[in-house]
């Protein structure tokens, strides 16, 4: 396991995303109401466009462009029309900064 620090955990509020580049990967970091933190690919397998533009909802983002809800804990699609799952990062949050493991995606 490699982590790195991705961003400050104070840069990634309740209900929002934000995009990171590790290690030449662009990663989408969403914490969820409850304060959950997760680390997913940040282009959507349909439209190819960043999912940390779209909307954070229970466990889940939404693409803002078509609509495609993505699970933040598995990567897979909730909706049409995107059908391939996103890749999962493991990813922590400690001492006031969110750390991913950009090299141990989970599909």
């Amino acid at each position: 396991m490699s982590e790195l620090a991705a961003c400050a955990a104070s840069a990634v509020d309740p209900g929002d995303a934000i995009r990171v580049v590790l290690e030449g990967r662009e990663i989408c970091i969403a914490r969820t109401d409850d304060g959950a933190v997760h680390a997913i690919d940040d282009l959507c397998t349909h439209g190819e466009v960043s999912l940390a533009e779209g909307e954070v909802s229970g466990c889940s983002i939404e693409c803002w462009l078509h609509g495609s809800a993505f699970d933040l804990t598995t990567g897979r699609p909730l909706t049409p029309p995107a059908f391939e799952p996103v890749a999962v990062y493991p990813c922590s949050e400690r001492d006031g900064m969110i750390y991913v493991d950009p090299t141990s995606p989970e599909q």
